[in-house]
């Protein structure tokens, strides 16, 4: 029986395959996490769901975008699992969009190997849900944060799904994370026989200018 390549917290990560759910796991301080490592240990544990765990997969962020773009390529559901850190992703996480999402494969001409696919955020925030609010610290609703997730998966084509969001992580009565696990992987269990899936919208079509294609790493 082969090898199942493993982090050093035991977690699987992802070789190139045919799983038709791709789970990218995002977390710089594993040992710390309380919710998102909960989540990654119950997808890997799924059959047909394939988890990464990115920060072990790359700890010297060089990413391999080769066999990225093979998994992707291979999924039918790509999943943002990682706390939000200063209103956006981890570092590595957005690295890996920098790198693996590149022009005339995941977008502009010529660039379609990700169109008609779904985009799925798990995310948790160390704040509670009140402190995203216009009369909290944070000033916005939560929604407010999403745009450069929807725009990414608009410009790739893929269907930007409704987020699974955990507040307040850090803190949340043992009951309610262990609940939201559940909904985490029923969801994934169950994909693609989700209710709202007929009432979202068709994958978008951004076409990008040839004129906007970049020309060359950092060239803007």
């Amino acid at each position: 029986m082969p090898t199942i390549p493993t982090s050093t917290s035991g977690a699987p990560i992802a070789e190139p395959g045919t799983a038709a759910i791709y789970v990218l796991a995002a977390h710089p301080h594993w040992r710390e996490s309380r919710a998102n490592r909960r989540l990654r240990d119950a997808a890997a544990r799924l059959p047909g769901v394939q988890v990464n765990d990115l920060y072990a997969r790359y700890p010297d962020y060089a990413i391999d975008v080769e066999a990225e773009q093979q998994r992707l390529a291979a999924a039918e559901l790509v999943v943002l699992l990682h706390p939000i850190q200063w209103y956006s992703m981890p570092p590595l996480q957005k690295l890996w969009l920098d790198e693996v999402l590149d022009y005339g494969w995941a977008y502009g001409p010529g660039g379609g190997a990700l169109r008609g696919k779904s985009l799925w955020l798990v995310a948790s925030t160390g704040g509670a849900e009140d402190s995203y609010h216009p009369a909290g610290y944070n000033r916005y609703f939560f929604d407010a944060f999403l745009p450069p997730y929807e725009q990414t998966a608009a410009l790739c084509g893929m269907r930007f799904l409704p987020p699974l969001l955990l507040h307040d992580a850090r803190r949340v009565p043992e009951a309610e994370l262990a609940a939201h696990e559940n909904v985490f992987v029923q969801r994934l269990a169950s994909y693609p026989d989700w209710p709202e899936m007929a009432e979202l919208d068709d994958c978008p079509e951004c076409r990008v200018p040839v004129g906007d294609r970049p020309q060359g790493p950092g060239v803007r």
